[in-house]
C-alpha cells in the first residue's frame, strides 16, 4: 500500500472490502484442489465466501487470535453498514468484521499470518 495513507485512519468497511477480496481469490485458488469446473467452482465459492459461513469461521478461529487481530474484527464488526440480505444482522457484522481482519493483515504486508486464518478458516469448515 502507498506509504502516504495510514491504514489505521482507513474505515473499517474499506479493510472489509479488501479482506472480502482477498478471502474471495484464496477461497476459488483452493478450490482448485477439488475441481476444475467453472460451475462448481462458483457455487462452492458462493458458499464459503457468504457472510453465514465467514461468522462461523470467525467463531472458529478466534481461539488462535491475538488480542490486536480481536480488536480489529471488533472495530470492523462495529462498522455501521447496510442491511443484510441472506444473513441475519449479527452474521453480516461478524462477516465485516472477519473481512477487516484480513483486509488489514493484507495491507499491513503480514500474509503468512494472512494465509494461516484463511487456512485456519477454511479446515475448521471441513472443506479441505
Amino acid at each position: 500500500m502507498e506509504a502516504s495513507v495510514d491504514i489505521r485512519e482507513l474505515s473499517p468497511l474499506v479493510l472489509a472490502y479488501i479482506g472480502d477480496a482477498y478471502f474471495h481469490l484464496y477461497v476459488r485458488t483452493r478450490l482448485l484442489q477439488i475441481t476444475h469446473k467453472v460451475d462448481k467452482l462458483n457455487s462452492l465459492s458462493a458458499e464459503i465466501v457468504s457472510a453465514v459461513a465467514q461468522a462461523e469461521a470467525y467463531k472458529k478461529i478466534e481461539p488462535h487470535l491475538t488480542d490486536d487481530e480481536r480488536a480489529i474484527f471488533k472495530r470492523g464488526r462495529n462498522a455501521k453498514s447496510h442491511a443484510p440480505r441472506v444473513a441475519t444482522v449479527a452474521e453480516y457484522h461478524a462477516s465485516t468484521g472477519f473481512e477487516a481482519l484480513l483486509g488489514e493483515l493484507f495491507l499491513t504486508n503480514k500474509i503468512s499470518r494472512l494465509d494461516e486464518i484463511c487456512e485456519l478458516a477454511l479446515t475448521k469448515e471441513g472443506i479441505f
